[in-house]
C-alpha cells in the first residue's frame, strides 16, 4: 500500500509537505518526500492519495475501560470492578473485554488504533489492563501487549466502595496500607522463588502473586487512579519505596504541583476532563493541566476514561487542552507518541517510521478540531474505516 500526498505528521521530525508512506506486510517500509525515483504506486495493489488533509499516526487512547464496561448494557455488560475484594492483582482485563461493545466501531470511526483497556478504580488492586487494537473480533488477536499494567486505586473510590461493606478500605491510610502489605508479599514471593530455582529446587508457584512479577521486575508500570494532590503523592511514595514504574492516571491535581512531578519522573495520563465535578477530589479538575504539566517537563497523555467521557471525544479533549495551553505540537504527541510511550509501546507504534505498525488515522483537517472529518483508519496496514464508504 501507498499513501501519497497530504502533510504527514511523523512524530519522529518535520512534518513531511507532500510526502510518502509505503506499507509491506502490515509495517511502514518507508516514508519522505515524494519522489518518484523513490515511490512506485503501479506496484501495489492499493494507493490512497490525500490532497490537503493530514496523515498521523494511529490515536492511542492511554487509559480506558472500552468493552469492559459496555455501552447500552447495564449492569449485565459491567464487568469493571470485583467489588467482593479490594485486591485482586490477578484479574485480566481481557477476560472480561467485549469486542462487539459499540465504543469500538466509535473509536475507529475516530483514528483510534489502539487503547489501555482494564478494571475500574473500586478496588486498592483491580487487576492487569491490555493495550488492544481497536478493530476484530476475537480479543486474543487485539493483543499488542498484556498484561500492559498493574492497576491500583488510591482515593474515594476504594473508600465508598468498602467502608459501605463495613470492611477496609474505609480511610486513605488503609489503602496505602492494603497496597504496601501486597507489595511486600510479592516481593518476598519473588526472592522466595529466585532462591528456590537459583538452588534447583521445586517452587510451588502461586497464582495470585505470580501476576506481581512483571511489575517488580519493572516491565509493566503500576497505573495508579489518583485525583488529589496527596493521592498522587502517597503514590509516588509506595512506588518509590518498592522501586517500580508507574503512571499517574487522572492526575486532576497535577498542575498543583508539577514542578514536583517533574523532578519525580512519572508520566501523566490526563482526564476525563469533560465529564463532570462529580466528586469533591476532582473538584479542581481543568483542561489547563496536561499543558502545565507537559511545559514542566512531564509526559502526558491524555484520556476520555470511556465510558465516562465517550471514547470518540479523545481528539477532541486534547484539543481543548491544547486552548488551555498545551502546544499544538504537544497536543498531537500527546495523543500519538507520547501516549505510546507511557503504555510501553513506543517501539511499535507513535510515530511513522520505518519498521513500525502500520497504524495510522488520515484527516481532512486537524483531528483536534470538531467539524474534521476521519477519512481513513489502518490499522496493521489494512484499511478498517474509510469514511467514503
Amino acid at each position: 500500500m501507498y499513501i501519497l500526498g497530504g502533510i504527514i505528521k511523523t512524530m519522529a521530525g518535520e512534518d513531511i509537505q507532500d510526502g510518502y508512506l509505503h506499507i509491506v506486510n502490515g509495517k511502514i517500509e518507508s516514508v519522505g518526500r515524494r519522489d518518484e525515483s523513490a515511490v512506485h504506486p503501479a506496484s501495489c495493489e492499493r494507493v490512497i492519495r490525500i490532497q490537503d488533509g493530514i496523515i498521523m499516526p494511529g490515536i492511542i487512547e492511554a487509559h480506558c475501560h472500552m468493552g469492559i464496561t459496555e455501552e447500552k448494557k447495564g449492569t449485565e455488560g459491567d464487568d469493571c470492578n470485583e467489588t467482593v475484594n479490594p485486591v485482586t492483582p490477578w484479574l485480566r482485563a481481557i477476560d472480561a473485554v467485549n469486542t462487539m461493545d459499540a465504543a469500538f466501531g466509535d473509536a475507529v470511526r475516530t483514528g483510534i488504533t489502539a487503547a489501555m483497556i482494564g478494571p475500574g478504580s473500586s478496588n486498592v488492586v483491580g487487576g492487569q489492563f491490555a493495550l488492544l487494537k481497536t478493530s476484530g473480533r476475537r480479543v486474543d488477536d487485539l493483543i499488542i501487549k498484556a498484561p500492559a499494567a498493574m492497576k491500583v486505586a488510591f482515593g474515594e473510590n476504594p473508600k465508598v466502595n468498602y467502608s459501605g461493606q463495613g470492611q477496609s478500605p474505609s480511610t486513605r491510610m488503609a489503602i496505602a496500607g492494603m497496597l504496601r502489605k501486597e507489595l511486600f508479599r510479592a516481593k518476598q514471593y519473588a526472592a522466595d522463588k529466585e532462591n528456590a530455582l537459583r538452588q534447583g529446587q521445586y517452587f510451588q508457584e502461586d497464582f495470585t502473586l505470580e501476576c506481581w512479577l512483571p511489575v517488580l521486575r519493572r516491565e509493566i508500570p503500576l497505573k495508579a487512579h489518583v485525583h488529589r494532590v496527596d493521592d498522587i503523592f502517597t503514590a509516588i511514595r509506595i512506588a518509590r519505596e518498592f522501586d517500580v514504574k508507574m503512571t499517574l492516571d487522572h492526575c486532576s491535581e497535577g498542575h498543583l504541583i508539577a514542578k514536583e512531578l517533574a523532578a519525580e519522573g512519572f508520566p501523566a495520563i490526563v482526564g476525563p476532563d469533560f465529564a463532570s465535578r462529580n466528586k469533591i477530589e476532582v473538584q479542581n479538575v481543568a483542561f489547563k493541566t496536561a499543558g502545565v504539566l507537559n511545559r514542566a517537563g512531564v509526559m502526558t497523555a491524555v484520556t476520555t476514561d470511556h465510558p465516562v467521557s465517550l471514547i470518540q471525544s479523545l481528539p477532541l479533549c486534547v484539543g481543548m487542552a491544547v486552548k488551555a495551553g498545551l502546544p499544538l505540537e504537544e497536543g498531537y504527541r500527546a495523543m500519538t507518541l507520547y501516549a505510546a510511550d507511557i503504555c510501553g509501546a513506543a517501539d511499535r507504534m507513535g510515530s511513522l517510521e520505518v519498521g513500525k505498525d502500520a497504524n495510522i488515522a488520515i484527516f481532512d483537517g486537524n483531528p483536534m478540531e470538531v467539524f474534521t472529518r476521519t477519512l481513513f483508519t489502518i490499522i496493521d496496514g489494512e484499511v478498517v474505516y474509510e469514511a467514503e464508504k
